[in-house]
């Protein structure tokens, strides 16, 4: 009794990470409306009235980023439940529609019966 050889899978070579030349490169490139930089950036720039200097200030715009984020954070869990339940209703509706086109379309098909089985 052999045993069958596997064929070992033989995957191209990785091509090289880039430099940092060709990164810095790209990031330059960029336009500033570029997802990579507004999609984690604060909703609201920092208050340019708050100095540096005061660590009192700072904490509190930490705090208040802080709540904005646990507020979207909010809003998307609850749009999140609320896009579930609309894709159930629609999904139950779907089915509905099918059986109702069924049951029509037997009903327009001479000698089949109108009503489903199921």
């Amino acid at each position: 009794m052999g045993s069958k050889a596997k064929k070992r899978v033989v995957l191209p070579t990785r091509p090289a990470p880039p430099t940092v030349e060709q990164i810095l490169e790209d990031v330059r490139g960029a336009p500033a409306q570029d997802p990579v930089f507004t999609a984690l950036g604060p909703e609201d720039p920092p208050d340019p009235s708050i100095p540096a200097e005061d660590p009192g200030a700072q904490w509190e715009l930490l705090y208040q980023q802080s709540r904005a984020y646990v507020a979207t954070n909010e809003r998307l869990r609850w749009a999140r439940d609320e896009l579930q339940q609309k894709r159930e209703a629609l999904q139950l509706a779907g089915q509905e529609l099918e059986r109702d086109v069924c049951q029509v379309t037997r009903a327009a098909l001479p000698g089949t019966p109108a009503t489903s089985s199921g």
